[in-house]
Order: structure tokens, then sequence, then C-alpha cells
């Protein structure tokens, strides 16, 4: 990976621009043509450094409104399996095993929902509490969003990439 490449990861960062050809736009903020934006692009992909594209929405505008966090308190024994049906709750969009604070904070596992409302959230924890046998969570809702910027790489020699 060069210094073009690092550059070229840190414009996707900010996001592509929403035009008819995104990457031409791209190859003409770092000087290359659109080809080589693309190709690069495979490159790094099939190199492992890029996992995926994605588009990051605006949820309210789309009707989310509720968020939470779940935190389950799963039996010694159980952590494998029970991740592994939590992760495939409809609705979870992260699942996460944490260690446990004995004594403080028993629980060891973390699922993220989103829905319409909080009564949506509460449902789609219950059939997940249903199809895992856990009958021991708590519900985190968020009450407001303090940030959301993506990631900003930064180069060999410690110097931000703008």
């Amino acid at each position: 990976m060069d210094a073009l490449d690092r550059d070229l990861l840190a414009v996707l960062e900010r996001g592509l621009p929403i035009t008819r050809e995104p990457f031409a736009g791209i190859g003409s903020h770092l000087g290359i043509p659109e080809s080589d934006v693309l190709d690069r692009l495979k490159r790094l992909k099939s190199e492992g450094v890029i996992r995926r594209f994605k588009a990051r929405i605006d949820q309210r505008k789309v009707g989310i409104l509720a968020n939470a966090l779940v935190a389950w308190r799963v039996p010694p024994g159980r952590c494998n399996e029970a991740g592994a049906r939590l992760a495939r709750c409809p609705g979870v969009t992260h699942c996460y095993e944490r260690r446990p604070v004995p004594g403080r904070w028993d629980y060891t596992h973390y699922t993220v929902h989103h829905a319409g409302s909080r009564r949506d959230v509460e449902a789609e924890v219950a059939k997940c509490a249903e199809m895992t046998g856990l009958d021991e969570y708590t519900v985190i809702f968020s009450t407001e969003e303090l940030k959301r910027v993506p990631a900003v790489r930064v180069r060999e020699n410690g110097g931000e990439l703008q």
C-alpha cells in the first residue's frame, strides 16, 4: 500500500460523492484517472484492506427512532452457542461478547437493535429471548446521538490524512 492508496482510502471514508460518476470525481481530486481508482480499489479489496462498501443512512429520516443496547446474562458453558443464536436473531445489527465484572456487572453478551419505536425494540428483544432461552437481560435505550463520524486513517509517519 502506498501513499496514494492511503489518500484514496481517506477520501472514501468521507463518503462517495453523489454524482453519476463518483470514482471519476475521486480520481480527479487525486489527480489520477477513474480506471486507476477502480484498479486500486479492486486490489485493496483483494488484499483485504477494504472489506466492503456500504451505505450509511440517517436513521431518523427513514423512521428508525429507537436504538438500544441489550446486555444479556449468559450462563457459563453457553457463551459460544448463545452468541451464535443472538447473532442470528432478526433485527440484531451488532453482537458482542465481553468479560463480565463479577458481582458488579454479570452480563457477557451485547446486541444492538434499531426500530421505529421502543415498543418495537422491546418486542424484538422478547423474540430474541425466546429464540435463545435467555431470560436475564437489560435493555438500554439511547436518548441522544452525540457523534457519528467515520474513522480517520493515519499515515505511517503519524500525520493525519485530510
